[in-house]
This record gives structure tokens, sequence and C-alpha cells, in this order.
């Protein structure tokens, strides 16, 4: 076991934590279902055709299941472990999980299915066994942090020593490339920092578009994860200025061409694209 790297760490909504690795009280045996997602495939066959067309993919639901060992040293002390698992893996809680193997970190949205289950080893009462099952109804792994690129349209130039000081800004670059690192494609949050008149963004052809004046000290998010997408204005719901052809693209794996532009094009605005890389196993 020396030098061997691999741990869970599982934290709910409310803040509670545990961490199971290679080291007591709460001792890794196996983490199941980290990887081989299955997929459910949609297919039609035609009158006289060999086999059948694929006509779509869509991933399953992810499994996992954690088995592992407590160990204490008294029957206090595996009670008191127990009962932190117990509160911990709450299936009225969600929660994120963690799974660290050597230098890789990624995280999973979490729902517990079954909570602990705990089986007495026959050798002693200072050891027991427990399984839990998690299930993950988006079944990608994530990146541990977030990842933030911005374009920025003034950039502050130099400084002149006149009378009063004086600073000359620059146009900066309005078109980035983000690089999605990931197996799939992945979602984003963007947010527009004002000023901006009609703002847009356009990820490889698609765009979103916003038909409205965003003013100085305005902050507009958008989201465009499935299930979740967002279109906010200092925290307020602001769907209806969306421009009916947007379409709330997400960042295809691999190389993805950013360009903001807008109707006013002195206006330094600040435009931040935030995401996480999705993947397909650990």
């Amino acid at each position: 076991m020396q030098g061997r790297h691999e741990k869970i760490i599982y934290e709910n909504d409310r803040g509670q934590r545990v961490e199971i690795a290679y080291s007591f009280p709460y001792f890794l045996q196996q983490l199941l279902g980290a990887d081989g997602t299955d997929a459910d495939i949609t297919k039609v066959k035609g009158v006289g055709q060999d086999g059948s067309t694929v006509t779509n993919v869509n991933l399953a639901d992810r499994e996992l299941r954690v088995l592992a060992s407590i160990k204490g040293d008294t029957k206090e002390e595996i009670a008191k472990h127990r009962a932190k698992l117990l509160q911990v893996f709450n299936p009225k809680v969600k929660g994120w999980l963690q799974y660290e193997y050597g230098d890789t970190k990624r995280r999973i949205r979490c729902q517990v299915e079954k909570a602990p289950v705990f089986s007495k080893q026959n050798r002693s009462f200072k050891y027991q066994d427990f399984l839990i099952d998690l299930l993950c109804p988006n079944p990608f792994w994530q990146d541990e942090f977030e990842t933030s690129k911005e374009i920025i349209t003034w950039i502050g130039g130099m400084t002149f020593p006149l009378k009063l000081p004086t600073a000359f800004a620059t146009k900066g670059p309005k078109i980035i490339n983000i690089r999605n690192d990931g197996d799939v494609e992945a979602p984003v949050k963007i947010e527009f920092h004002g000023p901006a008149t009609n703002p847009k963004i356009e990820n490889n052809g698609e765009f979103i578009k916003v038909n409205r004046t965003i003013l100085q000290d305005d902050v507009l998010t958008i989201t465009t994860e499935f299930g979740n997408k967002r279109v906010e204005i200092n925290g307020e719901n602001a769907f209806n200025w969306i421009d009916l052809d947007s379409v709330f693209w997400q960042l295809q794996p691999g190389d993805n061409v950013i360009e903001y532009t807008s109707d006013d094009e002195v206006e330094d605005a600040t435009v931040k694209v935030i995401y996480k890389n999705r993947y397909l196993g650990v």
C-alpha cells in the first residue's frame, strides 16, 4: 500500500464531509463505476436494410459503489464513525464526490441511493466493512476547479507625465481561442460586464445575442447548461432579452474560436467565459 494515492472525499450540501482513503478510520477498498459509462442507443431499421442505423446516443446515469472499512479501538469509537457516515451520506441531501487517483482529481454530482450498509467482520469488533451506493444523474466527471477566460475590449495604455495624468487605451482582442480538453461538450457561464450595446458572443458559427444595452455597473450572466439555462441581469431574470435566433452553445472538445461583438465598438466591456471540462471516466 505504500505510495498508493487513491481516495474519495464526499461533501453534502450541508457542508458535512468525510474522507475515505488508504488510511483509517475510513479505509477505501474499492470505488466501482468510476469508468465504463453505459450508453442508451436509439436505432432504426429500414425495410431490407442489413443491420440498422443509429439515430441517437445518450449516456445513462452513472452508478457508483463505495466499498470500504471502519477501524476503531472500542465499540464506542466504531459507533461514532458509523454515525458520522450515516449523517454525511444522507439520502435526503445531495452532494459532490471528489475522486483522486494519482495526480488526477475529478468531481461528480451525486445523490445517495443507498445509505451506508455495515457488515461486521468475524475476526474482531474493531473492523466493520460498509458499502454506499450513489446515483449520478449527470454521468460526467468534472474538473476540480472552474476555468475562466476573458475578452477585454479596451486595455489601458501608456500614461504620459502631462500637467494632468493622461492615459491612452488600446483595443483589446475580441477573438480568443478556448480549448476544451474534456471528452464531451462543456456548458459555459458567460458574464458580460457593461457597458455594452446589444452584445453578441459567437462560437464556431453559433451565437448568443442580447437585445439590450447593459450599463456601466451591470453584470449580465448567461448559463448554457442543459436543464439549467438561465439569463440574469444583476441577479434578476432577463430571459426575454435574448435574441430569438440565439443558440445556447457549449464548448466542443478541442479548439473553440470565441468572438465578441456589439453595436458600439468603443465601449470598454469585459466578457468572461467560465467552464469546467467534462470526462467520461477517471
